[in-house]
């Protein structure tokens, strides 16, 4: 999935240019079923379009497309000055496409945000939750079970994204396998530690 960053114009209904410090995010679905990602995009800049409402980031079963920038408000939330509006960073999934794929898609998405903000699946929100507005209507399905199968999504993949990563060096440790290695045109034998190639390596690299 491609991540795209096109920001529609500054001081519109669209974009009032209002700083946020955001504390959450909020799902949408378009509710338009032939609407891509791009479509949606372009449809917040178009001309003619007078309404006031708009979001952060649109995704379809191609691309995610970042409207308008994280720190700032976005109309999406139908709550007036409450935090749906003034404190979440509002995502929009698209119904046409390959519902599977854009739903995996957003999941991705979502656990990034959440990844890079030290944040939790208690931060997410549906539009539902801030004005009972029927949405995301794709994920309402036997009492809202989409959306839980959704949360459960974005769960799984934040506890991967927050795994503790292997040191960078883990791939040269491997390559000792009983024949040594060779670092910075040294050799070592086979008796040397993995604690002893990263502090080699580490040396290297500053």
């Amino acid at each position: 999935m491609k991540y795209i960053v096109d920001h529609i114009q500054k001081n519109t209904n669209k974009r009032p240019c209002i700083a946020m410090i955001p504390e959450y995010i909020t799902i949408h679905s378009t509710g338009n079923p032939k609407s891509t990602a791009r479509n949606e995009r372009d449809n917040l800049a178009r001309e003619g379009n007078t309404r006031q409402a708009s979001f952060h980031i649109v995704v379809d079963d191609l691309e995610a497309i970042e409207c308008i920038p994280l720190d700032e408000v976005s109309w999406n939330a139908g709550d007036g000055r409450g935090k749906g509006n003034m404190a979440s960073i509002s995502v929009e999934i698209c119904e046409s496409g390959n519902r599977e794929k854009t739903l995996a898609n957003a999941v991705e998405v979502v656990a990034k945000l959440l990844h890079e903000r030290n944040w939790y699946i208690s931060n997410l929100k549906r539009h539902y939750d801030w004005s009972k507005k029927n949405c995301p209507r794709i994920l309402n399905y036997n009492n809202w079970e989409g959306w839980k199968r959704f949360m459960e999504d974005v769960h799984e993949k934040l506890e991967e994204m927050n795994k503790p990563q292997p040191h960078w060096a883990e791939e040269h440790f491997k390559s000792l396998n009983g024949k040594g290695i060779k670092i910075h045109e040294k050799r070592y034998d086979d008796t040397i530690t993995r604690g002893e190639v990263f502090a080699l390596l580490d040396q290297i690299v500053k």
